[in-house]
């Protein structure tokens, strides 16, 4: 017959919230440690027979128990009834004997058999005492004054006097009262029960005040003891009994203490062998792998015979690989290298052709035949030195390669320029106030060339004037920073703007496209500035 919809509904949801948990609880497994997984598997395996032996102990205890408690509740039921039919017999001839002399003070027989009936018991103490409210003794013996129940205003009140006995006491009329007093021996005699074969302590209790009548000497800290209480049904009096359970052995512990010892012991075993077997030379060989160096072979150290074939398998697969490793690191480090040398070579032959440039700009300089021709080889030099020292501040990084430092490199530029000036600009002063700062081989370039235009368009409007190059971090944006040339040249005028548009504006332009930033030009003061990028400080 199929489902009801709303059962399979059930079983569907029952599935999908059913699946989180197990993914979840194999997830925390995949993370444990072999060890703890085999813990956790023997204690499972082991759990039933551990639960079935500990429920056979724990059942035997309680069998035990159940017979005890049941012998307990004869005895105290005995004892109890003993008890109370005594103190309520001698109370209710004593109440006979109190209700006669409340009415006439003379009746001698009823004095006389209310003697009578406590004569039997007065070999062991027990005594009572009829009195007026003026304390004239009408029958009895006189009790000590503190041996006198608290008024309560019930039929029968008592007490107790600890270590001697119990005191109740009755109101009759003519303003007369009876005490009676019974000691602890014949209360404990009374209320011994018929049985010989388990000791049982008893004791009465009224209120907060407790009168031991028997005892189970001998307690041991491992004694199990059941206790019932009994209400003797007069003056608010019960009686206490207990009797000792089956005790706490040593073969009882063990046999509560033995699966615990199995799961030990199984725990123990299993880990040992897993521990040989796998887990010690598991670390082993991780240790040998995690302290591998490059150019290095993987050495697992002696694997004995006891681990599995498999590890040391792993082991060997490990060495191998290590050692291919080691000599592809090898071929790798020769060729790195040659392509160093090759790479030097490169930059060293690079940096000659420069300054073979430089040189021959010079030469045919030297040779012009007119002041303008020597001005145009001047600006070439100029650039081909500002390409020169990029190239060897480049190739004098090129072992760190941390970036350039712009400052040293603008430096010799400066130095450069002053040196290829024309003889008009020989009072040339450029100021630099710059950080240390580095950038990359790109940025040197085209700061470099963008120097030589600003610098040589100052001496083509004003060949007296200073220029002031400053190079500072800039404040808002990490990672770059903020190039400033100020020279009173630069200040708008006709000349200036008449340079910028026909020779110098373009390239400055392309400059500043290459620095992917754009350059400001303040007229008033005679600046130009750009933020470039940089990749740290020196």
């Amino acid at each position: 017959m199929t489902p009801p919809l709303s059962t399979v509904q059930g079983t569907a949801s029952s599935a999908v919230v059913a699946g989180p948990d197990y993914l979840g609880v194999a997830s925390w497994m995949a993370r444990r440690p072999t060890g703890a997984k085999l813990f956790l598997i023997l204690s499972i395996a082991l759990l039933p027979l551990a639960l079935i032996a500990m429920g056979a102990t724990l059942q035997t205890t309680r069998l035990a128990d159940a017979e005890a408690h049941a012998r307990l509740r004869v005895a105290a039921d005995e004892s109890a009834r003993a008890i109370a039919i005594e103190l309520i017999g001698d109370m209710t001839a004593l109440r006979v004997a109190l209700n006669a002399l409340g009415s006439d003070p003379a009746d001698a027989p009823s004095c006389a058999r209310a003697q009578g009936i406590f004569q039997q018991q007065s070999a062991s103490g027990t005594r009572f005492v009829i009195a007026d409210r003026a304390g004239r003794l009408l029958c009895g013996q006189p009790l000590p004054s503190n041996v006198a129940p608290h008024e309560t205003g019930a039929p029968i009140t008592g007490a107790i006097v600890p270590g001697q006995g119990v005191v109740l006491a009755i109101s009759g009329p003519g303003n007369t009262s009876a005490r009676a007093f019974f000691p602890q021996r014949f209360l404990a005699r009374i209320g011994t029960p018929s049985t010989r074969a388990t000791l049982y302590g008893s004791a009465l209790e009224h209120d907060d005040d407790v009168l031991e009548l028997a005892s189970t000497a001998h307690e041991r800290a491992t004694d199990r003891t059941e206790t019932m209480r009994m209400a003797l049904g007069i003056a608010g009096l019960s009686l206490r009994t207990s009797v000792r359970s089956a005790p706490i052995t040593s073969s009882f512990l063990v046999a509560l203490l033995l699966p615990i010892l199995m799961w030990a012991a199984a725990a123990s075993i299993g880990w040992f062998v897993v521990d040989r077997l796998l887990i010690r030379p598991l670390r082993q060989l991780r240790a040998s792998v995690a302290a591998f160096k490059p150019g290095e072979v993987i050495d697992p150290g002696t694997l004995h015979a006891l681990p599995a074939q498999e590890i040391r398998d792993l082991g060997d697969t490990f060495r191998a690989i290590s050692r291919t490793v080691a000599l592809h690191e090898a071929g790798l480090a020769e060729g790195l290298v040659r392509q160093t040398k090759l790479t030097r070579e490169v930059h060293h032959r690079v940096k000659n052709n420069l300054q073979v440039i430089a040189s021959l700009i010079n030469f045919h300089a030297r040779g012009a035949p007119s002041a303008d021709a020597i001005a145009a080889y001047g600006s070439i030099q100029r650039r081909v030195d500002a390409l020169a020292v990029v190239h060897r501040n480049h190739f004098a990084d090129v072992e760190e390669n941390r970036g350039l430092n712009l400052r040293a490199v603008i430096g010799e530029l400066a130095a450069g320029i002053r040196a290829t000036a024309p003889e008009s600009s020989h009072r040339l002063a450029i100021v630099l106030d710059m950080e240390q700062l580095l950038v990359t081989q790109d940025v040197a370039v085209a700061v470099a060339f963008l120097v030589t235009e600003i610098v040589e368009l100052a001496m083509a409007c004003d060949a007296a004037a200073q220029v002031r190059i400053s190079l500072k971090s800039h404040p808002d944006e990490d990672g770059r920073a903020v190039l400033r040339v100020v020279s009173r040249a630069l200040v708008e005028g006709d000349m200036l703007t008449d340079l910028i548009a026909t020779r110098y504006g373009r390239v400055m332009e392309g400059l500043s496209r290459q620095l992917r930033s754009k350059l400001h030009h303040d007229p008033l003061v005679g600046a130009y500035e750009i933020t470039i990028a940089v990749v740290g400080r020196s």
